[in-house]
């Protein structure tokens, strides 16, 4: 039959635990930036920027006017030696004109990317991802005459202050342009 083993008190628990020897804490492993840093600036330097640099600066390579007109989608790496290629998306029947500026587009991509960086450009059409930027400003309405506005503020003389009355005066302000 075993005897039962009885329990150390306070004292003998805090003696055996500081004689103790317990193993160090593991030390968590460095981020992950630090050890890709390098084979990051490696493969930039061996295969260039890519198409993210491209596109996030597509505006400044290629101007403005085609930049409206489309956008960059994805850059080919050609293997064993055949030539890179520049997929662009280009909305509708846009592409025409883009077709006949591919040689200045290639020009201007290959000063950015390197010498050589992209031989062909493929054309696709399809509707672009819309950016503020490229957005034509929109034009100013004219504001009414003011006999018009005058009226308009009489006829809603007796609606109580509030943003339903400011509602019904720009309402009223765009029945009476188109009515025009």
């Amino acid at each position: 039959m075993r005897s039962r083993r009885s329990l150390p008190s306070a004292q003998e628990a805090l003696r055996i635990l500081s004689a103790k020897r317990t193993r160090p804490q593991r030390r968590p492993p460095p981020p992950a930036g630090r050890g890709l840093s390098k084979l990051i600036r490696d493969l930039d330097e061996k295969f260039g920027q890519g198409a993210g640099a491209l596109q996030a600066r597509w505006r400044e390579v290629v101007g403005v006017e085609i930049a409206r007109r489309t956008e960059p989608v994805k850059l080919v790496k050609g293997r064993n030696g055949a030539p890179s290629s520049l997929e662009i998306r280009v909305a509708g029947p846009s592409a025409a004109l883009i077709q006949h500026q591919a040689h200045e587009i290639l020009a201007r991509v290959n000063l950015f990317l390197g010498a050589e960086a992209v031989q062909k450009l493929r054309i696709v059409q399809g509707p672009l991802r819309v950016t503020p930027e490229l957005q034509k400003p929109r034009r100013r309405e004219a504001p009414l005459d003011a006999a018009a506005e005058a009226k308009l503020a009489q006829d809603l003389a007796d609606a109580p202050d509030g943003k339903l009355k400011q509602a019904l005066m720009a309402l009223g302000r765009g029945v009476l342009r188109q009515s025009r």
